[in-house]
């Protein structure tokens, strides 16, 4: 995963294109375009005796540039970001504001690339390695990056972990989240929706460690004998909730700003103001969340990138002593 900030200052978190999943679709769009260049030069021999060399080198030329630079800048751009290589693998190019790869970039990218499969081809792929974002060259000149579009879906909360457990609902409306961080809510979420398929030694520790761990960035501590299962499922919900109430309340202000734009038609502004779908920051205040300001929004909070639980993810481990100060029920 990967943040990217837009122009609005709203912070995506994306998930950058495995490495693998980049070279099969390298490897897919090369051996369509060495089959075409194939089926042209066929084509084009058939022709020689009518033509002269001079001609012939011409046309041989122009089938070589629509062929390696044409057709990846074409589909890039037609498809925002796509080859017949990224769309069989799941894959999209976007500007590094998160918005849809333009021409001028898809250009560049494909210049880039006659060097970078050929004379360059080692440093194109160091680059790609070395790069957080797994750039390679004409993803730095172009200012892009390759993101997985298509991921596998992940399961649901289960139920009784989905809402604030009524024992906490007047403590839940108190909770400081603003520092839990982004890996320990995915473990966390990530230890919920695996609950029932672990062992219950290790799912008792892991739990214990997992609230341990969340309670030193939240505040206030759970009230004295919480589970830590009950405890992790108010945080989440709450975070949740906060967070979406935080997007309609810019949902909201986008309409109110597209009103005052055009007040011209009454019927418009009111629904502008007032739009059906979205939840305005005052009906917000109902569901238990609070609407927090800032421009800067987290679009994946509390949401796991895997199913898979280690206690790695929850950073250097907490003795298990510390949680008598944190009002969690010890595993029996």
């Amino acid at each position: 995963m990967a943040e990217i900030v837009t122009g609005e200052a709203v912070v995506l978190d994306v998930p950058i294109a495995a490495f693998p999943s980049r070279m099969a679709a390298v490897l897919l769009d090369l051996v369509l375009q060495y089959t075409t260049l194939g089926i042209l030069g066929i084509v084009i021999g058939g022709t020689a005796s009518q033509l002269n060399p001079a001609a012939i080198a011409a046309i041989a030329t122009v089938a070589l540039v629509l062929v390696i630079v044409g057709y990846p800048t074409i589909f890039e751009t037609l498809t925002r970001g796509k080859t017949i290589g990224k769309m069989a693998l799941g894959l999209r190019v976007v500007s590094d504001d998160g918005g849809p790869e333009r021409f001028r970039q898809a250009l560049i990218r494909a210049l880039a690339g006659i060097f970078e499969f050929t004379i360059l081809a080692p440093v194109a792929l160091i680059t790609s390695l070395l790069s957080a974002r797994g750039k390679r060259l004409g993803d730095i000149f172009a200012g892009t990056c390759v993101i997985q579009e298509r991921v596998p879906r992940r399961g649901e909360l289960p139920a009784e972990f989905a809402l604030v457990p009524a024992v906490l609902a007047d403590w839940a409306r108190t909770l400081e989240l603003s520092g839990l961080s982004d890996v320990n809510a995915e473990a966390a979420g990530s230890y919920l929706r695996r609950f029932a398929e672990l062992q219950p030694a290790a799912r008792d520790e892991l739990g214990l460690r997992l609230a341990t761990a969340v309670a030193g960035q939240v505040s206030p501590p759970p009230p004295a004998g919480t589970p830590p299962t009950a405890y992790l499922s108010a945080v989440l919900a709450v975070r949740r909730d906060r967070d979406q109430a935080r997007v309609a309340a810019m949902r909201w202000s986008a309409g109110v700003q597209a009103a005052q734009a055009a007040p011209d038609d009454p019927a418009d502004m009111r629904a502008a103001v007032h739009p059906a779908d979205p939840m305005r920051p005052a009906d917000a205040a109902h569901t238990g969340a609070a609407v927090q300001t800032g421009d800067a929004v987290h679009t994946s909070d509390a949401v796991p990138t895997s199913d898979a639980v280690h206690s790695s993810d929850v950073g250097p481990s907490t003795p298990l002593s510390h949680t008598e100060s944190t009002g969690f029920v010890a595993p029996s």
